[in-house]
């Protein structure tokens, strides 16, 4: 399988480069040059186990490992996880499913992604015998589930950006209470745009890229968006075969990484009648989905932080192919973005795509409905997903938190609040961050005197 970038530069590249660079050398996100197809099994048999499954999955894109050594670094990223099933789905109602993404070790979806990543660069150091440096931006959860897949991990110092003051306490903790000497959080002044923007400028730089071995943790990864596809196929599979028709997965997404997973499964395949984006008031994704007009605002902090996002960085891999795999004209209208803020899709069709959002007052609202009705607690950004039910559709809402992780916002909405041991532990630690100049130029010096 070769990589290519979204904005055509370089040649197609393998497994093992697409995932060592992270970001293509061009600026551009790589993308698999073709999708396979899935296997016929996949879409009508029982549920596989979950690294069995993601084993099957994932050889399609991976064919530089071998198949043991790719076993053994499956075996190794869902080993640790709290339920058998690692992605179990939970009927509330006839109609209604949740997709628990919570069961990882940092309690939240990240880890599907992060764990194998961790795994994966802990055998690219062992394969080339030279060490890296991780560099990323995190509105929350991605921090936590990187660091823990890389802290005391040989070879490998992890560099973690994250909005000072604007993501949840427990959030933060994850984060600063390793003890790791190969982890430095970096708390900036500012949104997680603006972390996002500096990881990506440092990235950009290929004569610090190379001087520093830097690779990249977030979404612009494809390695993160490949392992996260690998759950729409195991929710589907563990469906009812009465409910396998018009099957709409809703997801709770700031950085379109994650439904972007599940469209790529369905491109591949897997038979799903809709998708919808739900977001939180920072609507940047509805807007767009409902009028073709993509138009940064201004980040509004909310009770779901890590969608607190107003430039996606995934949308670009979306923006590839609604050009029908063009890098030239997908190139043209990244840079007008960046240059204006707002881009207007020409003749936009959203094909099975839709879209919600979310006030912080329909967060609390919806916490409450699904507790009164279900008896059951969502975390802030997974009530985003109750936002809009659709009656003649099979429902699937993807929990992408532990609730336990919100306790303030949701002891505010229905007056509980949701405790969890691992992160019971946290409060008692000694917290460790590094004070950083939220520019690319203070990052910059920092790696330098602290890169591995």
């Amino acid at each position: 399988m070769k990589f290519v970038s979204t904005r055509g530069g370089g040649d197609p590249v393998g497994f093992f480069e697409a995932f060592a660079n992270g970001l293509a050398p061009d600026g551009g996100l790589y993308l698999p040059q073709n999708l396979p197809l899935l296997s016929s099994d996949l879409i009508i048999d029982d549920a596989l186990p979950y690294p069995a499954l993601a084993w099957d999955f994932l050889s399609l894109f991976d064919t530089d490992h071998d198949a043991d050594d790719l076993i053994s670094l499956v075996d190794r990223s869902y080993g640790s996880f709290s339920d058998t099933m690692n992605a179990p789905l939970t009927q509330l109602a006839h109609n209604i499913f949740v997709l628990e993404l919570f069961h990882g070790p940092t309690l939240a979806f990240k880890d599907f992604g992060l764990q194998l990543v961790g795994n994966l660069f802990e055998d690219q150091i062992e394969r080339t015998g030279k060490s890296i440096n991780v560099l990323g931006a995190t509105s929350g959860d991605t921090g936590s589930a990187a660091i823990h897949g890389l802290a005391n991990k040989k070879g490998v110092h992890c560099f973690i950006l994250y909005p000072k003051g604007r993501i949840s306490a427990l959030q933060e903790r994850q984060m600063t209470c390793t003890g790791a000497k190969n982890i430095f959080p970096i708390p900036i002044e500012g949104t997680f745009d603006d972390a996002q923007t500096i990881v990506k400028e440092l990235m950009s730089d290929l004569a610090l890229k190379n001087k520093l071995r830097l690779s990249a943790v977030n979404s612009i990864n494809i390695v993160r968006v490949l392992a996260q596809a690998i759950y729409y196929v195991h929710a589907f599979m563990q469906l009812p075969p009465d409910d396998r028709d018009n099957v709409r997965f809703v997801v709770p997404t700031g950085n379109f990484g994650n439904i972007f997973a599940g469209w790529m499964a369905h491109q591949m395949g897997l038979p799903v009648d809709q998708f919808t984006v739900a977001t939180n008031q920072n609507d940047i994704l509805h807007r767009f989905f409902t009028n073709g007009a993509y138009k940064a605002a201004s980040v509004k902090p909310s009770h779901a932080p890590s969608m607190d996002i107003q430039v996606a960085s995934n949308f670009e891999r979306f923006l590839y192919y609604h050009n029908e795999k063009d890098p030239r004209t997908t190139t043209k209208m990244i840079k007008k973005f960046q240059k204006d803020g707002a881009l207007k899709i020409p003749k936009f069709n959203r094909g099975n795509f839709s879209s919600t959002a979310s006030s912080n007052e329909d967060i609390l609202a919806n916490i409450r409905k699904v507790k009164e009705d279900y008896d059951y607690i969502v975390d802030p950004h997974t009530a985003c997903g109750f936002q809009e039910i659709v009656p003649d559709k099979t429902n699937i809402i993807l929990a992408t938190a532990h609730p336990a992780k919100f306790p303030e916002v949701i002891k505010r909405a229905i007056g509980e609040t949701p405790t969890d041991d691992s992160l019971e532990a946290l409060r008692k630690k000694r917290q460790k961050r590094y004070a950083v100049e939220a520019s690319a130029d203070g990052v910059r010096e920092f790696l330098e005197k602290h890169a591995g």
